[in-house]
């Protein structure tokens, strides 16, 4: 495989500007082992999309934060200083969903229609446990959001050990992935792995 150049295909100059108005022209088909966002001479751009209808897409991801017998109990309790935790990181992880390409630079805006995020407390007998975040993105564009839904899990987790590190410094967050995705020509997709069940009452 050829070097990476990570530069705009529009500011190529020289002997190369022909190539890169070229792979502009064509919105980007050109790829480089399969990779959109390397076009056929390894630079990196921004996939075209335009030709392609819109379809309902969707996706779920996760999150998870390992935390300690103390945070656990803080956040069962809902007695950390800064205040309700989970909420704060519920809200967080919706609005990064919106801004997902504000922070990763070849995503597209996408117009989300939905947001939902879920924050479930897992508690082990050691006391201890782990705070899990599913995130669920869903929009009616040209392209998918798993990008959004990874962002807003991850985010959620982020800011979840903001609340809790006054206590508890070595959380660590773990396992963000895609769990489904449907919608746009690659279909549908799920991840096998299975997810701790939430506390009871």
């Amino acid at each position: 495989m050829r070097p990476v150049r990570l530069s705009m295909v529009a500011s190529e100059v020289g002997d190369d500007a022909g190539g890169a108005i070229a792979s502009m022209a064509d919105g980007g088909t050109s790829t480089v082992d399969g990779l959109t966002h390397l076009d056929g001479r390894g630079a990196a751009h921004m996939v075209g999309v335009g030709a392609k209808p819109e379809t309902l897409r969707f996706a779920k991801a996760c999150a998870r934060v390992a935390v300690s017998s103390e945070a656990m109990i803080r956040l069962q309790g809902d007695s950390l200083a800064k205040g309700d935790a989970l909420a704060v990181a519920r809200i967080a992880g919706i609005a990064a969903a919106k801004r997902t390409a504000d922070l990763v630079p070849l995503c597209h805006p996408l117009r989300i229609t939905r947001v939902a995020l879920e924050a479930t407390l897992h508690p082990a007998e050691s006391g201890a446990g782990e705070v899990v975040f599913i995130a669920i993105v869903e929009a009616v564009d040209r392209t998918g959001v798993e990008m959004e839904a990874m962002t807003s899990a991850m985010v959620a987790a982020l800011t979840l050990y903001d609340m809790i590190k006054s206590v508890d410094r070595s959380a660590y967050i773990h396992d963000v992935r895609l769990l489904e995705k449907s919608g746009g020509k690659s279909g549908h997709f799920r991840a096998e792995i299975s997810l701790p069940s939430p506390a009871g009452p």
